[in-house]
């Protein structure tokens, strides 16, 4: 999908792109940006002592990057069902079990996008000291941008388990996603930070 239709679907009223797929955008953008850096980074002699960590880290920021953007339609098709869900009739005697296995497929597609998340920070991490000093504004800002996305990404996961009937699946669920997220939102926001002190 290309960028400026997916901010104009982002924008209408449709249910779908919604914050998952922003989420995953913001994801998509900090992979994009760590990969930028690498490859402004390799051939320099200053960082040649780096070069097989430099291209492990490219490959992965580089499939992440094909990952994150996957989620984006993963995340509208993981919304289908609850949609479809929410349209029958309250009579019927299974909408209750249609609609509680709705909301967990609705809250599996955030649970992948931090499972990509996670393994994105450390790279950012390494970037600090492995990565170009004249790029490193670019590792801050990925690093904001996997931040937000983080945090976009959690919300995602809450606002489909505080409806499911099971609440001790709704408490594994959301237990599982702040494993992902608080630790890595501290780090996006360390090296944030790291990168600013260096600027000013």
């Amino acid at each position: 999908m290309e960028l400026e239709q997916f901010m104009q679907d982002l924008a209408s009223a449709a249910p779908t792109p919604s914050g998952g797929g922003a989420s995953a955008l913001s994801g998509a953008t900090a992979a994009a940006l760590a990969s930028m850096v690498v490859n402004l980074t390799q051939g320099k002699r200053k960082y040649a002592a780096y070069a097989e960590e430099l291209q492990q880290i490219l490959v992965a920021t580089q499939q992440l990057l094909t990952d994150l953007l996957a989620q984006i339609p993963a995340d509208a098709a993981a919304f289908a069902p609850l949609a479809h869900a929410y349209s029958i009739p309250k009579s019927d005697p299974q909408r209750t079990v249609i609609l509680e296995a709705a909301l967990v497929q609705a809250a599996s597609a955030p649970l992948v996008l931090l499972r990509q998340l996670a393994t994105l920070v450390p790279l950012l991490e390494t970037l600090l000291t492995k990565g170009s000093q004249i790029m490193q504004s670019d590792v801050g800002v990925a690093a904001a941008a996997c931040r937000s996305a983080l945090e976009g990404a959690i919300l995602n996961v809450y606002v489909n388990t505080q409806l499911m009937q099971d609440r001790q699946q709704a408490a594994t669920l959301n237990a599982a996603a702040a494993v992902l997220v608080n630790d890595n939102v501290i780090r996006c926001q360390r090296v944030y930070q790291q990168v600013a002190a260096k600027l000013q």
